[in-house]
């Protein structure tokens, strides 16, 4: 997939092209369903299929303090727009110039002169413009104007709602991966450089990878999660069994030993080998066990833990 930061790096010699646009946080199952769509109807015509998303989000623009913790970090949403099919990207700098544009003028600089649309797919709900002032129908009138066809699809979610980043980081603010996963049309993954932490774990028998900040992805509630620990960075030579583990993923502050700095760490289930200091990973939370708890003593944890390592493989083991 091609990425273009800015109209200026879209080639001069590009064809017509069936488009797309939207801020696709966390590439959700309905933003899924009309990115798939677009792939499809660009191969049988034989175009170009683009998607136009921005960065940053619009909100932290016009509403900086109300600014959503995004659902994916700018490289996930690109990784997860590559795996639908996209033939390109355009990447768009939000800044308030930008958004000064009138919906004509969006619509001429960007889908007619930049890209060349012949058709654009769109959400029923779609918005463009200053003001977000361009709907559905502005959006099928400059259509006429300017010769391409204009195709919406209807989003559709749980209990015949909506898929919604919003929903999705609801859930995950709750905790609830689970229902998390259902919007998402996956687990919900953070991905972040493996970094030395106190060698705790090590020293009761749970050694753990922790995770350096920033770190890409929403963050869930505090607790501790069945999930993944994904290497898709490791070393050449790591054996395929080693890529994909098994993981009871700890988030919070450790409060059994009075700690303050919130911590994201996973420990790989009955692995106490690996070195994966340095090593970009990516953990996968696939259910919530229970909420971070504080333990009177280091025995008390250290048996709770191996309660936990129990009941995160027997939900591995069914998911």
């Amino acid at each position: 997939m091609k990425v273009w930061n800015g109209l200026t790096e879209v080639p001069d010699d590009l064809g017509p092209t069936v488009v797309t646009i939207g801020n696709f946080d966390g590439v959700h199952r309905g933003h899924a369903e009309v990115l798939r769509s677009v792939v499809d109807q660009a191969r049988e015509r034989g175009l170009t299929s683009v998607a136009v998303t921005f960065v940053p989000h619009p909100r932290a623009v016009h509403q900086p303090e109300n600014a959503p913790e995004l659902l994916t970090s700018p490289a996930q949403r690109l990784e997860l727009l590559a795996a639908l099919g996209l033939d390109a990207v355009l990447v768009i700098d939000y800044t308030l110039e930008f958004a000064r544009q009138s919906p004509q003028e969006f619509v001429e600089s960007c889908f007619v002169r930049g890209l060349h649309a012949a058709r654009v797919v769109v959400g029923h709900d779609v918005r463009f413009g200053w003001g977000n002032s361009g709907t559905l129908a502005t959006l099928e009138e400059l259509g006429v104007q300017h010769g391409f066809e204009v195709v919406a699809i209807e989003d559709l979610g749980l209990g015949g709602g909506r898929w919604s980043s919003t929903s999705a980081r609801n859930l995950l603010v709750d905790g609830d991966v689970a229902r998390a996963a259902q919007v998402l049309g996956r687990n919900h993954r953070v991905r972040s450089t493996v970094v030395h932490g106190d060698a705790r774990g090590r020293t009761i028998g749970y050694p753990t990878a922790n995770l350096g900040w920033p770190i890409e992805g929403h963050v869930p509630a505090d607790g501790v999660y069945a999930g993944r620990l994904r290497r898709d960075a490791a070393p050449e030579g790591t054996p395929v069994e080693d890529l994909v583990l098994p993981a009871a993923i700890s988030i919070g502050t450790n409060p059994t030993f009075e700690g303050v700095e919130r911590r994201v760490e996973a420990y790989v289930l009955d692995r106490t080998d690996l070195d994966l200091y340095g090593e970009v990973v990516e953990l996968e939370l696939v259910e919530h066990l229970r909420p971070t708890l504080r333990f009177d003593s280091v025995e008390a944890l250290v048996e709770r833990m191996a309660e936990d390592v129990a009941r995160c493989r027997e939900v591995l083991e069914h998911r």
